[in-house]
């Protein structure tokens, strides 16, 4: 069944239960510092006031074990949101109970609750259904707009569609799907995915599901140096999973014989250690010097991805290039980062480290689409089916 949206749901005067995702980052006093997960769901919340719906918000924030935790409560969040609304926002005392279903009953159309903090329950990560139902006794309407939580199969956001009479995606979920899908399932092509980051074994359902996929794909970042070691190159100390030896070569092999074009790097910047002020050296990958490791890719690597996204009508990217929240090993994740913004192709960049480059050098503007997914971006890349879409398609 196709995922039905928020504009395709009357909201007049119910009460609209949102999923979203207020998993924040606080400061020791309590504030926001990056509030990109807040905004990105604004015009989902918008939508909902603006058609006189009452709009009820739950989130989880951090890990509190299904406990309640003063210090992972989500009134933080809804004074940062009050503010940025400029509207008031109540904080429930928690998110489900008599308390709460009190608050929801007195509420106005274009009134806003943010419950407080769902994984203050363990049933939340259980998935329990008796859970969900109390949720949904919230709800008129059910809308999940929280992307990045969507590989879990949680109660707020896959056992809850069972209870409540209506549902659907917001548009956050709605652009998350489509720029996915479109990349993955129809893209125009050349299709170049972009793969960095540490290691290859939390990347490895990724990588293999790409090959299926795309027409050239770029292996940078840590995660390189173990298929440069199953080419037989010397990769001094640099980090390697020897047990992933195979498996690499087996990708690399698939991707001959699907005509992939796949790239590796040719050079690095290197050290003896991974220390701020280490001494470092660029250097060809085959004259690494022993003991030294790889942390970034070298020059010659740059303009030779460059040049291969050059021609892309679609470039998908997860993964840094190399360690770039140190300065010294930040210039290849920068210049891979300037020739995506300056593509004419579709854009699309996911992933924590990755998204955080993104925004370090003011690029946001200059990528078609950024994903606010970790977990489930990769999950979706991986060509899985994910538990919170597979319930909003009706068939959880």
């Amino acid at each position: 069944m196709a995922i039905r949206y928020i504009d395709q749901i009357d909201l007049k005067g119910k009460r609209v239960l949102i999923r979203v995702d207020f998993n924040v980052s606080l400061d020791e006093n309590k504030n926001i510092t990056d509030d990109i997960r807040v905004t990105s769901v604004l015009p989902t919340i918008t939508y909902a006031l603006n058609n006189d719906a009452k709009v009820i918000l739950m989130s989880h924030l951090g890990r509190p074990k299904g406990a309640v935790n003063p210090a992972l409560s989500l009134l933080p969040v809804a004074n940062h949101l009050s503010a940025v609304l400029k509207k008031s926002v109540l904080l429930a005392p928690d998110c489900v109970g008599p308390d709460v279903e009190t608050m929801v009953s007195a509420m106005k159309p274009q009134d806003l609750l943010l419950l407080e903090n769902i994984r203050f329950h363990a049933e939340e990560e259980k998935n329990d259904r008796e859970f969900a139902r109390k949720l949904a006794r919230l709800a008129d309407v059910y809308i999940n707009d929280a992307f990045a939580t969507a590989h879990r199969a949680h109660a707020s956001n896959a056992a809850i569609i069972e209870f409540v009479g209506e549902y659907g995606a917001g548009f956050l979920m709605k652009n998350e799907i489509e720029y996915l899908r479109k990349a993955m399932e129809n893209p125009d092509r050349p299709l170049v995915a972009i793969v960095g980051g540490a290691k290859v074994s939390g990347k490895l359902g990724t990588l293999e599901n790409l090959i299926r996929k795309v027409d050239k794909l770029i292996i940078g970042g840590g995660m390189a140096f173990t298929f440069l070691k199953a080419r037989g190159v010397d990769v001094g100390s640099s980090l390697v999973e020897d047990e992933l030896i195979e498996t690499a070569l087996r990708i690399m092999d698939s991707a001959c014989k699907r005509k992939v074009k796949l790239y590796l790097p040719v050079d690095c910047v290197a050290a003896e250690k991974l220390e701020a002020g280490a001494v470092t050296v660029t250097t060809p990958i085959q004259e690494l010097p022993a003991g030294w490791m790889g942390l970034d890719i070298g020059p010659a690597t740059e303009t030779l991805f460059a040049e291969v996204l050059r021609d892309a009508k679609t470039i998908v990217w997860n993964g840094p290039m190399g360690v770039f929240e140190m300065d010294a090993f930040s210039n290849g994740t920068r210049s891979i980062l300037t020739a995506v913004a300056e593509s004419p192709a579709l854009t699309i960049v996911g992933g924590g480290d990755t998204n955080v480059a993104v925004y370090k050098w003011n690029a946001a503007d200059r990528i078609s689409y950024i994903s606010t997914g970790g977990g489930a971006f990769i999950e979706m890349l991986e060509g899985k089916t994910l538990p919170a879409i597979k319930a909003l398609e009706g068939a959880g």
